[in-house]
């Protein structure tokens, strides 16, 4: 897979993209992301990337002329263009495991009062939120986006089984887990995950899974 993100602060994604799992999928070939800064493309001397909306109001918008600019230079047939917008459809994990599977995503973040709509109209082929709260600029909202999405590339985690398990894959969330030791400070593990039983344990985690839906995001759960 390949990235092209397009923001106006490509140094938000030095910590992300040099960490754990992204740096690791990096370095192993398995994902190519890059990190462009609108500002180059714009041609007046004070690289201006925004201007005030018409009809008034508060903000500015960032103007069309550089994002245009930078998606036809990137865009290949092949390509997704993604907006991060808070007005966009929420990321799941079923949307993740769709964007994991196309071959080369260019990803727009938004800034100040959000992108001219010509650019949603003509460019755009997917929005995309994190959720329903408004974030200062929609690089950090790419970060999360990246990270989960290329986590679910084949090869990327170490257990390949992992992502099976995660909170969401099958609609529920993850029910409680637990390590070692068996006994800390009083607090034990169930005698269930401590016993061998394949079956009971599949059985226990299971209803724990779904419990802890129902408690925490009843909406998750279909039928109750």
């Amino acid at each position: 897979m390949e990235i092209d993100v397009l923001t106006l602060f490509p140094r938000i994604f030095e910590g992300p993209l040099e960490e754990s799992i992204l740096k690791r999928a990096q370095s192993r070939g398995l994902v190519v992301v890059r990190v462009h800064n609108l500002r180059d493309f714009t041609h007046d001397k004070h690289r201006v990337v925004d201007d005030k909306p018409y009809g008034g109001g508060p903000g500015m918008l960032m103007k069309p002329e550089p994002i245009f600019e930078a998606v036809e230079k990137f865009r290949r047939t092949d390509s997704r263009v993604v907006l991060m917008t808070p007005q966009g459809s929420p990321l799941t994990q079923a949307r993740a495991e769709e964007f994991s599977r196309v071959a080369h995503l260019i990803i727009i973040c938004g800034h100040y009062e959000g992108v001219d709509e010509r650019v949603r109209a003509a460019l755009v082929n997917d929005e995309v939120s994190i959720g329903d709260y408004v974030l200062t600029n929609g690089a950090l909202a790419a970060a999360v986006f990246v990270d989960a999405v290329v986590r679910l590339l084949p090869g990327v985690l170490g257990d390949e089984n992992s992502a099976d398990d995660d909170s969401f894959t099958d609609g529920l969330l993850e029910g409680p887990q637990y390590t070692r030791p068996p006994e800390f400070r009083g607090l034990t593990v169930p005698e269930v995950l401590l016993s061998g039983n394949h079956e009971a344990i599949a059985k226990w985690r299971a209803e724990w899974a779904r419990q802890r839906t129902r408690e925490r995001r009843p909406d998750l759960l279909k039928e109750d």
